[in-house]
C-alpha cells in the first residue's frame, strides 16, 4: 500500500522510536538494518537498499511517497506499544 507523508513526519517516527527499534524492526521483517535506517531517510545504500520511497521537493522536509508501508506499519506499532507501556507503568 503506497501512502505520502512529508519528511518531518517520517524523521519524527523515526526520532519517537525507541532505542534498539531499527534492529528489531529489520530482524521482524529480514531486513539490514541499514535498509530499515535508508527508509528513515537515510543513505547509506552501499550497506542497505533504497526501499521505495521517493523524496519530492516542498514544505516540511518535502513530500516523501512510500511504495510500502510495512516498515512505516510496524514502527508506528512499536511506537503505540512503548508509549502504553509507559503510560501504564506510571499508574
Amino acid at each position: 500500500m503506497t501512502r505520502t507523508i512529508t519528511f518531518n513526519e517520517l524523521r519524527r517516527v523515526k526520532d519517537n522510536l525507541p532505542s534498539g527499534s531499527m534492529s528489531k524492526i529489520a530482524q521482524e521483517l529480514n531486513l539490514t538494518d541499514e535498509t530499515v535506517r535508508n527508509y528513515f531517510g537515510g543513505h547509506n545504500f552501499k550497506d542497505g537498499k533504497s526501499c521505495g520511497i521517493h523524496i519530492e521537493p516542498g514544505p516540511d522536509g518535502g513530500l516523501v511517497m512510500l511504495d510500502d508501508t510495512t516498515i512505516l506499519d510496524y514502527a508506528l506499532r512499536i511506537i503505540d506499544e512503548h508509549m502504553e507501556l509507559a503510560h501504564t507503568s506510571h499508574h
